[in-house]
């Protein structure tokens, strides 16, 4: 099951989050094998998305860094979105895929342009 995470990017700014992954136990997850993607929607019936975060991981110490750039984040209209965090099990087969952290995102208009 997801942790819920409410997140606000500034309009216009670059954007960078990190996600502590863990096990259910409370221990730290190893994100080795998987890949990790992200992605915010005005809700959950938009078929694109309004931004695809770039994530990254660090493996065994289970934190997924997720980014946007200036330039993304200038592009997205202010306003409340939705957005979540899934891992991908790439050894698996079938592949494994679960959500760990969901959430709405504030985007907050800039006024320095």
């Amino acid at each position: 099951m997801a942790i819920k995470a409410n997140i606000i990017i500034d309009q216009g700014t670059d954007f960078t989050a990190t996600v502590d992954v863990t096990t259910t136990e409370g221990g730290v997850f190893d994100l080795s094998n998987h890949t990790a993607s992200a992605m915010m929607r005005k809700n959950y019936a938009q078929s694109s998305a309004t931004a695809t975060f770039t994530c990254t991981d660090n493996g065994v110490l289970g934190q997924i860094t997720m980014s946007l750039t200036n330039v993304q984040t200038s592009a997205i209209e202010p306003g409340r979105y939705l957005y979540d965090v899934e891992i991908t099990k790439t050894n698996d087969d079938p592949v494994t895929i679960t959500r760990v952290v969901e959430g709405t995102v504030t985007v907050t208009p800039g006024m320095t342009r």
